[in-house]
């Protein structure tokens, strides 16, 4: 496993952003809107990812909201960032053992394998190898 990213959904993506970048500095990168992108019709200006670089170690992935409603707690999903394709699915295939596949593990568009998985004790994970 290269790292652990918390990946926080909010309702103003773009504000969270300048929020946590005055409180703990760093560099904003990576940032997409859902403009221009079939699945995400309808929710253009909305960020769909984006990336606060606080330093080499620490990395907060942010994402506007789009189909949950928002509720304490079910707002932050731990990414993992895998080192190849036998690390993922057995990660994946682990997690989801007694717990909910919420996306099968697939090839995406951004040129990873990417899957989704509520683990026994209701914790989601989203999990990624890039190709």
């Amino acid at each position: 496993m290269k790292k652990i990213i918390p990946h926080i959904t909010v309702e103003n993506c773009r504000e969270a952003l300048d929020f946590y970048k005055q409180i703990f500095g760093g560099e904003i990168k990576n940032a997409q809107l859902a403009d221009g992108i079939d699945m995400f019709k309808g929710h253009e200006g909305k960020y769909i990812h984006a990336e606060l670089h606080i330093d080499e170690a620490n990395v907060l992935y942010l994402v506007d909201d789009f189909h949950k409603e928002l509720v304490k707690g079910n707002n932050i999903v731990l990414s993992l960032d895998l080192e190849n394709e036998q690390e993922i699915v057995r990660v994946y295939n682990e997690l989801a053992s007694n717990g909910t596949i919420t996306m099968e593990l697939q090839d995406t568009f951004w040129n990873a394998k990417y899957g989704k998985v509520k683990d026994k004790y209701a914790i989601e994970w989203e999990l990624n190898v890039s190709k």
